[in-house]
């Protein structure tokens, strides 16, 4: 049975990683969620409840990077307010509709949102190309945090 469960910890964790970057998959929290496995798996008594405070809180951290992502790069090129609550509305409604959702709803929103607040489309366009880049930002960001977990996790395991 332990070598299920170590096999399961070895998946979540690989599947979390490319979570990380693809848009469809939680991948942090299937991080976590692995390394806390493993933890259970060995009683606590290497991993413990400050390194899973640690990594969860790593992990609270690429959530909100997730859903700030595309306004803080919708802000950065003078977006209207409505652009950056549209951005930050398209993350969230995306994220019911898979990698398509989560790639164009930020998009979608801010471009929305700009129109809304009677800018123009070139403006707008802008706007919706910063969100993307935001995006891309972002997803670099969690991937940087997956990759301290793991490491956080190793460390913590095997010193």
């Amino acid at each position: 049975m332990t070598i299920v469960l170590w096999l399961l910890v070895a998946v979540l964790i690989v599947v979390g990683l490319a979570g990380a970057v693809l848009p469809a998959l939680p991948g942090v929290p299937m991080i976590f969620i692995g390394i806390w496995l493993a933890a259970w798996i060995d009683d606590y008594a290497r991993i413990g409840i400050w390194t899973l405070s640690l990594l969860a809180t790593l992990t609270l951290l690429s959530i909100l990077i997730d859903i700030a992502a595309s306004a803080v790069g919708a802000k950065r090129v003078g977006a209207s307010p409505r652009a950056v609550w549209g951005a930050l509305l398209g993350s969230v409604v995306g994220l019911f509709f898979g990698i398509p959702g989560l790639v164009i709803g930020p998009f979608v929103g801010a471009v929305l949102g700009e129109l809304m607040a009677k800018r123009g489309l070139g403006q707008a366009a802008e706007v919706g190309m910063a969100t993307w880049i935001g995006l891309l930002l972002g997803t670099i960001a969690k991937l940087a945090v997956s990759v301290t977990m793991l490491a956080v996790f190793v460390v913590a395991y095997w010193l």
